[in-house]
């Protein structure tokens, strides 16, 4: 099964570079001919050249949410995030509207897509360092993806 592994973010804002930074770590565990890692600072509908062809898609991301605990790892479908059903411009496009656009437009989209998310403390102090919660679940998420590979 094609897989690519998608660590987002951006490396220079603190805890936002969590996804970068377990895509760097896997690069470092996995070696599977199926399976493609890429640490990409972009979002919404760039993501589509990225997934076009793949069957399953693993996306690493930082979030925050309401009374989340910095470090906390959660794993989610693209069902369970926030939408809007329409976008007011390609700026306002999400994850899930590019999934719905390349399936609209017969690109072949990966069917499985799974969404590792690391609680952030802090996305907008501009450092390459991570907060110390979110640097210890670094390797925890890795883990995670890796298990989620093994069948």
């Amino acid at each position: 099964m094609r897989t690519i592994i998608l660590g987002l973010g951006n490396p220079l804002l603190s805890d936002d570079g969590a996804g970068f930074r377990v895509a760097a770590e896997l690069k470092d565990k996995l070696d599977d001919k199926e399976v493609t890692i890429i640490e990409a600072n972009m979002s919404g509908l760039n993501l589509l050249d990225l997934l076009v062809g793949y069957d399953r898609a693993i996306i690493i991301d930082a979030i925050q949410t309401a009374g989340g605990k910095a470090g906390q790892i959660y794993r989610l479908d693209p069902s369970q995030l926030c939408t809007a059903n329409h976008a007011i411009s390609s700026h306002d496009a999400n994850l899930v509207n590019a999934l719905r656009l390349g399936c609209k437009l017969g690109l072949t989209m990966p069917q499985e897509v799974v969404i590792f998310a690391i609680e952030a403390a802090d996305v907008s102090t501009l450092s390459e360092e991570c907060s110390p919660q979110v640097r210890r679940a670094i390797p925890v998420c890795a883990k995670l993806v890796i298990q989620e590979l093994t069948p």
